[in-house]
Parts: structure tokens; sequence; C-alpha cells
């Protein structure tokens, strides 16, 4: 708050550092829960950085995508998936198809599809981001083994429990590739696959998921974690 009074008194309203600053508040009182501010504080930053930048400005882009993420958590879909389809729009515009910001919005506004039951229309637009990070990524990348995390409960929400063990054993196989040591990320896809073998009528499958997991937690974050308890 100190910076976006000192950056209007240097520079006046209508200043791309008091955008930015608007933006960043936007994401602090996100992460409070004060979701009244947030949103206040990144309309604020949309419309300055349009007024400054112009309308097809990547700037924009993401401000609309915080915008969006925001009236989601508010429980406005409807409101938020116009922001994201025209920050969707832009970053198109843009960069084209293929940008890990657009496989970001669509991940984003498959999060909205899934929250008002199309479930079949969310996953199609998880795959399509999904396979735009495989392209801009590169294969080995924390960011795709999350996306196929995901995308595995996804399908398990959906009932396809092959599918979903198929995505989330493909992202355990990313895990212990980019990581020489155990992590807690492993554990996690083992907790997970767990879940689904137990779905498939696997127990003895599932319990083995799930001892691997509890190795991994007591080893990495500790026997009195939270994922312990889980």
């Amino acid at each position: 708050l100190e910076a976006l009074r000192i950056f209007r008194l240097l520079e006046g309203q209508w200043s791309v550092n008091v955008a930015a600053v608007s933006g960043n508040l936007g994401l602090v009182y996100g992460r409070l829960g004060r979701l009244d501010d947030a949103v206040r504080m990144e309309k604020q930053a949309v419309r300055v950085f349009r007024r400054v930048l112009g309308d097809e400005h990547a700037y924009v882009a993401q401000a609309l995508n915080s915008l969006g993420c925001s009236l989601r958590k508010k429980g406005q879909p409807d409101r938020a998936m116009e922001k994201l389809e025209e920050a969707h729009k832009m970053f198109v515009g843009l960069y084209g198809e293929d940008h890990a910001d657009v496989a970001m919005v669509l991940t984003n506004m498959a999060n909205i599809l899934r929250e008002k039951g199309l479930g079949r229309e969310a996953l199609a637009m998880d795959e399509k981001a999904l396979g735009i990070q495989r392209r801009t990524l590169g294969p080995d990348n924390e960011g795709i083994a999350m996306s196929l995390l995901n995308l595995g409960g996804s399908y398990r929400g959906q009932g396809l429990p092959d599918e979903a063990r198929a995505r989330m054993e493909e992202g355990l196989g990313i895990v212990r590739r980019i990581h020489a040591g155990k992590n807690s990320l492993e554990g996690k896809f083992l907790q997970s696959i767990g879940d689904v073998c137990d779905d498939q009528g696997s127990p003895d499958d599932a319990l083995r998921m799930y001892k691997e997991a509890r190795r991994i937690y007591r080893k990495t974050v500790g026997p009195e974690s939270v994922e312990m308890g889980k």
C-alpha cells in the first residue's frame, strides 16, 4: 500500500507501476481470502494497464487472468470465464497457440467448467493445455508433472480410473527423473495412485502405494506432517 501511494504521488494514477503494484496487492489479498479487495485491486490493474499500454498487451492479459481467477473464487463463474476468455484471446494474438501463458489460462478456464459440472469439456480443455505444455516446456518439467496429477484427479472424478492412473504414473516418472533424491511430491503422486488402485478394486496395490508414500513423507516432511496424517 505504501508503494502504491508513492507511485501515485510521483507518477500519477495512470502509471505502469501503479498498475503493477495494484495487481500484486490483488494477489496478496486473494491469498489472505480478502476477495472483494482482491477484485477491486485487480480491476484497477486492468483499467490502468489498458489506458497506458493499450488493449493488446501481455500485462493486460495477465491482469485479466488474475481477475478471472479471483472472480471464480468469489463464486462468479460466468464473469470469471468472460475475463479468462478475453485473456486467452489476447495471449493467442500475442504469442500464438503454443505458449505457456495460453496453457495457463486454458487450465483456469477448465477449472470453471469443472465446477459448473461440465467435466468432459473441462477434461478436453485440460488435455489441450497439457499438449501446449509438452510442446513448450519439454518432456521433463515439474509443471507438466503437476498438470498430469491434476488431470489424473479429473479423470478419476469422471469415473475413468484407467486414464487417471496412466496420467498419474506418467507424472510420477517425471518427478523421479527430475529429482535425484526422494521428494514429497513423489509421495503425493503415490498417494493419489493408491486412491485410484483402490477404485480399481486392487487393494494390495493401493496399500503398497500408501506405504511407499508414507515412507517418503516421513523422510521428507517429518512424522508430524499433515501428509503423514493422511
